[in-house]
C-alpha cells in the first residue's frame, strides 16, 4: 500500500523538522530542501498548525516549529489531519456496504493488512521513525 502524495509529504515536512524540534524553519527552506512545491507545502503546514502539531510565526524571520513535540505526534493523527483516515480503513475496492457479513471478494485478504496497518500508524509517532536516515528529496 502507498500513502497518498498528500500524507506522504505532511510526514517528509515534520521527519524532516524533527532533526531540530527547536529550530524555527522558514517555508522557502523546506520548499527547497523537500522539493515540494510552494502551494502544496504551505497547504500542508496551514492544515499542520490547525491540527496543532506545529505553530506558525510571522513576519520576515518568520517560519514554522513544532508545538507538540515529535514524541505526542501520531502517524495516523498527522493522515487525519491533512486529508482523514478513511481511505486508508474501508472496503480495498471501495464498497460501502463491504463488512464481515457482507464481504467483498478482497475482505478477508484486506482486513489483517488494514489491521497491521492501522496498529503501526496508530502507535508510532513522528519521533519513533528513524529520523537519521530522512535525505533530501
Amino acid at each position: 500500500m502507498k500513502l497518498s502524495n498528500t500524507s506522504e509529504y505532511a510526514l517528509r515536512i515534520l521527519c524532516f523538522m524533527a532533526k531540530d524540534e527547536n529550530r524555527l524553519y522558514s517555508a522557502k527552506y523546506l520548499i527547497d530542501e523537500l522539493k515540494i512545491s510552494d502551494k502544496y507545502l504551505r497547504r500542508l503546514m496551514t492544515d499542520l498548525t490547525k491540527a496543532g502539531f506545529i505553530t506558525s510565526i510571522q513576519g520576515r524571520d518568520g517560519g514554522y516549529k513544532f508545538l507538540k513535540g515529535s514524541g505526542e505526534i501520531y502517524l495516523a493523527d498527522v493522515i487525519n489531519a491533512v486529508e482523514g483516515m478513511d481511505k486508508y480503513t474501508g472496503c480495498a475496492l471501495g464498497f460501502c456496504e463491504c463488512s464481515d457479513k457482507n464481504p467483498c471478494v478482497m475482505h478477508s485478504t484486506w482486513v489483517p493488512v488494514r489491521t497491521e496497518f492501522l496498529k503501526a500508524f496508530t502507535t508510532k509517532t513522528i519521533k519513533d521513525l528513524d529520523i537519521m536516515t530522512v535525505t533530501k528529496y
